[in-house]
């Protein structure tokens, strides 16, 4: 067993339920058998101490591939451990209820007879007694015994029962009753070689709801005039999940036409600290509510500050980067959730002062794309290389000149009509000498990640080598940052699949932060004996290490919160039980995060750390934190370029002391290729060297 270590308190609502009906943790390897776990704890029937004498009593603790956890179930109706050397038994073979559950040596008496029931219980023979965890208490070490069935969680167990095989996809799916806040969401049902027992509705890679392996429609709520990507995955009882159904996109109309645009912003004044501007204005109305401010300087959209149906917009916006010594006029307008727009403001001037005064002073556009930029590196050279989502190639870039050279495609990519694809990418530590690419990618049938050398400017696709595969991939969820650590050790993300089960499972390599050696075997020091370095992670993608050489990751919430982790070693980061810091936790060993982002100021991908301050790419929040790095602490949080170049994904260290940072704006749920218009910048810093060996493509 392993010991608890630090607590987070977390709870999301919507994960809540779900975990309340499916937690399952697929078998462990390492162990013959397979894991029988508790619905309400998500914890495994265990053999105290692992100890194999008789008598020795069951309890339920953290799951972890032991042979204490190792279950078998034979013809005869045993359950069976220690590759079946001993039977669960009931003590004395009592049948009144409560009674002790316990290990004996196997005898085929009446009281170790069981059966697993499809409604989740699993009873004795001789007594018909539920399998019950005392008290209905989820945390480790609590007893299990015998006792009168009540049909409560703590009653309720999920068996792996050796089905490794997912249900296939579920198919035709499609809307219908479509309103302003609520559709109907039907598929036809997936087949599976036990049976599916569970259908998972998302939106664009966020879990709406679960509904029972029967159930082939439902009502989902949504949002009018919000356009969301609807898909279902079936499940079986063992954990199993199918690949996603294709995407089905809707946009409600809005719930009461409105053709009243909001009043003119009012009172807009602003002023320079160096090259940076901070804008104020009063707030505009509208008989509805206003949604967004446009920010315009010299009659250009220069950004954006939004809100959400329940809470307004803000009313100030910093400007950075600007030329210094120089004036730019402001207006703001006002948009309300049906785009009408207001009359301008009156406008300010404002004048840069003689230097940058801020911790951003320039923004230089290098490059555009037609494709999503992912994984980017910095040769020895200072030329980049950069990855192409889904159009599965590699861009050799030289920031000064502006020139692109595909250097060729990486081979086996697949895509998954989501945010599968070429994802990260990483260059040896000894790149000089042994012109190694690291590369994670979606395959037809996984997750990987390869190797692959860059000789003479091109992919050497010959010398490709498959490090780690059997990484489940799906729709959404698959990670996929690369980073090598101070240590020389490979750092790679891994998504839940849309499984949250897996995060929590630490035999199953989803939903965690992994370490490998650069030839892809298993480091000596590693926690588990396997490549996982922590677990309980949703979809993490942001790695990024401080002058200290601890390792600080970025990770996407389902509705409620996004979380920046300084990871340690071994650590549970709560996800599935657990997202952010919202409401309360009991369960020991959970680590908090950081800091905490709601999801429309977030849903952040890449990280990168300069002079120990951290900086965050986000998407849907589009717009850059910058955070400083105090102790094991995040302090002086500002944000950045918000809504000024769109949805942000990557971020990197450039060899400057700046920054390079793309956008991800056109086609990045859908898979296409070459259907994007997408963005590389250079950020300079305050402090930061600012000499460039040339001139650039534009400056801002």
């Amino acid at each position: 067993m392993f010991p608890s270590s630090s607590r987070r308190c977390v709870l999301a609502a919507v994960i809540a339920a779900v975990a309340a009906v499916a937690v399952v943790v697929p078998a462990a390897t390492g162990a013959s058998g397979f894991t029988v776990t508790g619905v309400a704890s998500g914890r495994c029937l265990d053999v105290v101490g692992n100890s194999t004498a008789a008598k020795t009593r069951v309890n339920i603790y953290d799951c972890n591939g032991q042979a204490n956890q190792a279950w078998t179930f034979t013809a005869a109706g045993e359950l069976r451990v220690y590759d079946g050397a001993m039977c669960l038994d009931v003590a004395h073979a009592s049948t009144t209820s409560p009674a002790d559950a316990q290990i004996y040596t196997c005898n085929g008496g009446a009281n170790q007879k069981w059966r697993i029931n499809a409604d989740g219980t699993i009873t004795g023979g001789q007594s018909g007694l539920c399998l019950d965890v005392t008290g209905a208490a989820t945390a480790n070490s609590t007893l299990v015994g015998m006792y009168t069935c009540t049909g409560g969680g703590n009653q309720k167990w999920r068996t792996t029962l050796g089905d490794t095989q997912p249900p296939s996809v579920p198919g035709d799916p499609r809307v219908s009753d479509l309103v302003c806040d609520a559709v109907t969401f039907a598929w036809n049902a997936s087949t599976d070689n036990v049976g599916v027992a569970f259908y998972d509705v998302y939106h664009d890679g966020q879990l709406m709801k679960s509904v029972s392996g029967s159930t082939l429609s439902t009502s989902l709520t949504v949002v009018g005039g919000v356009t969301w990507g609807l898909y279902v995955n079936a499940r079986d009882a063992a954990g199993n999940v199918s690949q996603a159904s294709t995407t089905v996109p809707i946009t409600p109309p809005q719930c009461q036409p409105d053709d009243q645009a909001p009043t003119a912003p009012t009172n807009l004044t602003g002023a320079a600290s160096g090259t940076t501007v901070t804008l104020d204005w009063a707030a505009a109305t509208d008989n509805i509510g206003v949604r967004a401010y446009d920010v315009y300087r010299g009659g250009v959209k220069v950004g954006a500050v939004t809100g959400t149906a329940t809470a307004p917009p803000a009313t100030t916006f910093v400007d950075s980067g600007l030329a210094a010594n120089t004036s730019y006029e402001y207006s703001v307008v006002a948009r309300d959730a049906q785009a009408n727009v207001s009359p301008p403001s009156a406008t300010t001037t404002v004048t840069t002062g003689a230097a940058c005064g801020d911790s951003v002073c320039a923004v230089t556009q290098i490059a555009a794309d037609t494709d999503i930029p992912w994984g980017l590196v910095t040769l020895p050279d200072g030329t980049i290389l950069y990855t192409r989502r889904d159009a599965h190639d590699i861009v050799h870039l030289n920031p000064a000149t502006g020139a692109k050279t595909s250097v060729g495609t990486v081979p086996g990519v697949d895509n998954t009509d989501g945010e599968g694809g070429l994802l990260g990418l990483a260059v040896s530590p000894g790149f000089a000498a042994d012109h190694w690419l690291y590369l994670m990618h979606t395959s037809p049938s996984d997750n990987r990640i390869v190797r692959i050398k860059l000789a003479d400017g091109q992919l050497d696709t010959a010398s490709e080598q498959v490090l780690l595969s059997g990484l489940l991939r799906n729709k959404f969820h698959n990670g996929g940052r690369l980073r090598f650590g101070p240590d020389g050790k490979l750092y790679a993300t891994t998504g839940d699949a849309q499984n949250g089960d897996n995060a929590q499972n630490k035999a199953s390599l989803n939903g965690k932060v992994l370490r490998l050696n650069p030839d892809g075997s298993v480091p000596a020091d590693n926690p588990f004996g396997t490549y996982v370095w922590s677990y309980g992670h949703r979809n993490p993608q942001g790695l990024a290490f401080d002058s200290q050489g601890r390792l600080w990751e970025q990770e996407f919430g389902n509705s409620v919160m996004d979380e920046t982790n300084l990871i340690t070693k071994g650590g549970n980061y709560g996800w599935p039980a657990c997202e952010g810091t919202s409401g309360t936790c009991s369960t020991a060993g959970f680590i908090a995060p950081k800091r905490t982002y709601s999801t429309a100021e977030g849903s952040c991908s890449g990280i990168a750390i300069v002079r120990d301050v951290l900086y965050v790419a986000c998407e849907r929040g589009t717009r850059m934190y910058r955070e400083v790095i105090s102790g094991s602490d995040l302090t002086d949080v500002q944000a950045y370029f918000n809504g000024t170049y769109g949805r942000l994904r990557t971020v990197e260290p450039a060899p400057d002391g700046g920054l390079w940072l793309t956008t991800t704006n056109n086609g990045d749920k859908d898979s296409i290729p070459d259907n994007s218009n997408e963005k590389i910048f250079h950020v300079t810093l305050g402090g930061a060297s600012v000499a460039r060996t040339a001139a650039p493509v534009r400056s801002r």
